[in-house]
């Protein structure tokens, strides 16, 4: 087969490259050295796992594990390392980050790539307020590390010291696309269709007839919302409406409403975080909820993890955030994709 690109290992390909890998290897250390410093614990979860996560619109990398006597059992390398972390958080550790291998399937594009690294960390006892502290300060620390001032790209830029805006997402619905979200909510966090597939259609969103609340939000999201955040300075998108709050617990102040926030820089989400829910019967309905939204849209489902739920029994209060590192790393050094900062990039098929 002709080979119709210049592979990663060509030396000039690699040069072009090295500035950007370099800068890399820098923020790593500069990275492991304040969580150090903060008194965390460096871990190492394992990849390979009998859930790769339970997110309908997240696909995994699926394998099989062979024992000694020839039993096969299907195997998952993980989307992310938060069930083993929060597994290691039940017994006992406290401050913890893993500078994760993780594996996605059906990503592939300037900004996600097959295989990439998570940060992912943990607070026992913490607000999740903390992780946004934390998420301000790794962004200073990267621009720091480089001796620039600027986080980068395609021509919009941010500061990555000033203070991040912190914006509900009701007020980025209100501000962006003029919808009351939370009009569509519920006092327990249930969600009215007809009522978001309205106003979506009142704001210019295209709604289908088979579309779920779920849909129209992510669409309203997509299209009206993300690309606002994060020029100039940083922005805090928190306050997720409980329906999309994932492995985050509810805000005890307002159920409609879960502890997750997510981090955009130059209208680039950089990380995900929560206030950890740990109620396994709640965390078994969602999962089954998302395996049932996956088996919809995908025809598959993702078996899941029991000892993780059976961990959440004795899993403490925590917050948690998983920051995506190559992006980190891109508008910190000015790279346009994702490939320019992976010292081996996985070959396209």
């Amino acid at each position: 087969m002709t080979q119709t690109t210049t592979p990663w290992w060509d030396k000039g390909a690699h040069q072009d490259r090295r500035p950007f890998l370099t800068a890399r290897s820098a923020i790593t250390k500069a990275v492991r050295r304040w969580f150090e410093d903060q008194g965390f614990t460096e871990v190492e979860a394992a990849a390979l796992q009998v859930s790769p996560g339970n997110e309908a619109h997240l696909h995994a990398f699926s394998t099989e594990a062979i024992g000694p006597d020839g039993q096969r059992s299907a195997m998952h390398l993980h989307t992310s390392p938060e069930f083993a972390a929060k597994k290691l958080l039940a017994a006992g550790e406290t401050k913890i980050f893993d500078l994760a291998r993780v594996w996605r399937n059906r990503e592939r594009g300037p900004l996600h790539h097959p295989e990439f690294t998570l940060l992912e960390w943990y607070r026992t006892h913490a607000a999740y307020e903390t992780l946004m502290e934390d998420c301000a300060r790794l962004l200073a620390l990267a621009a720091q590390t480089l001796d620039t001032r600027t986080l980068t790209w395609r021509g919009a830029v941010a500061d990555p010291f000033a203070e991040p805006e912190r914006v509900s997402v009701a007020q980025a619905y209100a501000r962006f696309a003029g919808i009351d979200l939370l009009a569509t909510v519920g006092e327990d966090g249930t969600t009215d269709r007809a009522a978001l597939a309205a106003v979506a259609a009142e704001a210019g969103i295209r709604v289908a007839a088979d579309d779920t609340w779920a849909d129209i939000f992510s669409r309203i999201m997509v299209e009206k919302v993300e690309p606002n955040l994060g020029f100039g300075r940083p922005t805090i998108l928190c306050e997720y409406p409980t329906a999309e709050a994932a492995l985050a617990r509810p805000k005890a102040s307002d159920p409609r409403v879960a502890e997750r926030f997510e981090l955009y820089a130059c209208g680039v989400e950089l990380a995900n975080a929560f206030g950890e829910l740990t109620d396994p019967a709640e965390q078994r309905r969602r999962f089954d909820a998302e395996m049932d939204e996956k088996a919809r849209v995908y025809g598959e489902r993702y078996p899941i993890d029991e000892d993780f739920l059976a961990a959440l029994t004795h899993m403490p209060p925590a917050s948690g955030a998983a920051l995506g590192f190559d992006r980190l790393v891109m508008l910190a050094s000015g790279a346009q994709r994702i490939e320019q900062v992976i010292w081996t990039p996985v070959a396209q098929v």
